[in-house]
């Protein structure tokens, strides 16, 4: 995943968060989803963002990689 530019607001995260939602693990889509609710700084919204973009689309093993990372900030 390259590096990004664009600072995401919550809101793009958490829409984001919910496109993806049916295909994360639950658990995760919802410790994130309570993640999401407290102030957090730039650099970590746009990290999460990345993360989430075209989860659905990675294989199992990027999924798996993604997943690991997401639980760090959690």
């Amino acid at each position: 995943m390259g590096k990004c530019n664009i600072d995401h607001s919550r809101e793009s995260v958490v829409a984001k968060l919910e496109s993806q939602e049916e295909f994360l693990p639950k658990s995760l889509a919802e410790d994130l989803g309570q993640f999401l609710k407290r102030e957090q700084p730039q650099e970590t919204l746009n990290e999460v963002f990345h993360l989430l973009k075209k989860y659905d689309l990675a294989s199992e093993s990027e999924r798996e990689e993604r997943e690991r990372k997401l639980k760090q900030f959690i």
